[in-house]
């Protein structure tokens, strides 16, 4: 009955591998449309949202962790 718990909680957790996609996507259709409207500032936008970016991925690194934690 444990098993079954730790993979309706493990399924669970991993909801909030959808909500990266999504802020990734986001980070980066707003870099293009920040672009298109200031091209000058290429080089610091990109800077800016490749930070985002990374900020984001961190999330869904600690969303596998928690997964393997409450697996194992």
């Amino acid at each position: 009955m444990l098993n079954e718990f730790k993979m309706i909680g493990s399924g669970l957790a991993t909801i909030a591998l959808a909500g990266v996609g999504v802020g990734i996507g986001y980070i980066f259709g707003s870099l293009l449309d920040a672009i298109s409207r200031n091209p000058s500032i290429t080089r610091a936008l990109f800077n800016y949202a490749i930070l985002g970016s990374a900020l984001t991925e961190a999330i869904a690194l600690f969303t596998i962790m928690i997964v393997f934690l409450i697996l194992y």
